[in-house]
């Protein structure tokens, strides 16, 4: 089970961290991404970290302001993101793979999602 938190407003050029928390003693064999979705549209791929942490992949619109991590010892992996812009609105969610991957069909667990809007 994953329950993403850490949501909220913020104005354009703020930050934001993600935090999501996992049940489980599994949580090191998933890899863990972020994706987000706004109305009308296909969940969009974030960023996703390796099991070991030792790897991350971002979307070109977010590499060089977002940064994903994980804590193996604490079940938690987390989404860091500067210089928001009103673009990057939408419903976040934390989810699980059993391989590293930029497709939402290949996440098997999913958390319920924390809305983030950057507006002035």
């Amino acid at each position: 089970q994953l329950q993403g938190v850490g949501g909220g407003l913020v104005q354009p050029g703020g930050s934001l961290r993600l935090s999501c928390a996992a049940s489980g003693r599994t949580f090191s064999s998933y890899a863990m991404g972020w994706f987000r979705q706004t109305p009308g549209k296909e969940r969009e791929f974030v960023a996703v970290i390796s099991r070991s942490g030792g790897s991350t992949y971002y979307a070109d619109s977010v590499k060089g302001r977002f940064t994903i991590s994980r804590d193996n010892a604490k079940n938690t992996v987390d989404l860091q993101m500067n210089s928001l812009r009103p673009e990057d609105t939408a419903v976040y969610y934390c989810a699980a793979s059993a391989s590293v991957a930029d497709t939402a069909h290949a996440y098997k667990y999913w958390g319920q999602g924390t809305l983030v809007t950057v507006s002035s």
